[in-house]
């Protein structure tokens, strides 16, 4: 598997891109993996870095993007912090992996079983956790189906909120930043959203 170039960058479309994405995930629940050297990927990106996709996924230890979509490097940018959030730095870097570097796809990546979602729902406080959750709550708030034990430990309740907070994130990406807006009108980029699955490994995604 050859690491990214400035051409071949260059000649992907936003499609092809996503489909990079899902045959990745595919090798990776069947336990395959593509034929990568990455020794001489270290030193094919010595120079300058290439990545096709822009990946926000939680910090949680099983959710790497580079593994899940089986990609080496130089081949995304992996932006990863509790709850999948988004704030003005995450989109500062998102609007440098497009516009600036060239990546053709923002995944914004919920997961299953998602602790910072589950402490969210239970109303954790701690430290400068209880800031980063907060960022969660407009998700719980979008969750009208569950009437009844509206906390962490309702699978079901989780696991929307889960769904709305990588929803959310999609909304607040297009409205607050004009320049990754003209990029997916323009039909230059795609912008999408996905669960992971921590038991099957499976990615869903979801488009606009």
């Amino acid at each position: 598997m050859h690491t990214q170039s400035k051409e071949t960058q260059n000649q992907l479309t936003p499609d092809q891109a996503f489909q990079i994405l899902k045959d990745g995930n595919t090798r990776f629940v069947n336990n395959l993996k593509a034929n990568r050297n990455l020794l001489q990927q270290m030193n094919e990106t010595k120079e300058g870095q290439y990545p096709f996709a822009t990946i926000l996924s939680c910090m949680d230890s099983r959710t790497s993007a580079e593994l899940i979509f089986d990609q080496g490097l130089g081949d995304i940018f992996s932006i990863r912090i509790a709850g999948n959030v988004l704030n003005e730095d995450i989109l500062g870097s998102m609007e440098f992996g497009t516009k600036v570097v060239g990546s053709k796809i923002i995944l914004v990546l919920g997961h299953t079983r998602c602790g910072a979602i589950t402490g969210a729902c239970n109303h954790v406080e701690m430290g400068y956790l209880t800031g980063l959750l907060e960022k969660i709550k407009p998700a719980i708030e979008h969750e009208t189906q569950t009437t009844e034990n509206r906390t962490g430990s309702n699978q079901s309740f989780v696991a929307n909120v889960t769904e709305n907070n990588v929803h959310l994130a999609l909304e607040r990406i297009r409205k607050e930043s004009p320049i990754i807006a003209e990029l997916e009108q323009e039909g230059k980029i795609k912008v999408i959203g996905g669960i992971y699955d921590v038991e099957s490994g499976v990615v869903s995604f979801f488009e606009k």
